[in-house]
């Protein structure tokens, strides 16, 4: 009778050990829900770079054949101008730069 017991003790213990290792171990079930929200945060990832890489490859493509868009994107990223065109560039904070007057003060 006390064998019994003890055995039965021995495999509610062995049991709780168990339970307690599949729930707050390494790889019980704690983790495995953390690197699921990895998983899924890296999927979202992915999605959105390969769309931005589409968008990237359609771009290549249209500056490879497209010379309207080229001219486009030469004028307003690079700042060049057509023969006799004048170019004005104003600053986009809308700061003084140095040596211009502030409130009648030079800096």
């Amino acid at each position: 009778m006390i064998g019994k017991r003890v055995l039965l003790a021995l495999l509610i213990l062995i049991n709780l050990f168990l339970f307690c290792r599949l729930i707050w171990s390494g790889q019980g079930l704690f983790a495995y829900l953390e690197l699921k929200d990895r998983h899924e945060v890296l999927q979202r990832q992915i999605e959105d770079l390969d769309a931005r890489s589409l968008d990237l490859s359609k771009e290549i493509i249209r500056l490879k054949s497209d010379r309207a868009y080229q001219e486009k994107i030469i004028r307003d990223r690079m700042n060049f101008v057509k023969k006799d065109e004048i170019l004005y560039l104003f600053p986009e904070n809308g700061d003084a730069s140095i040596g211009d007057e502030v409130d009648g003060q030079e800096n």
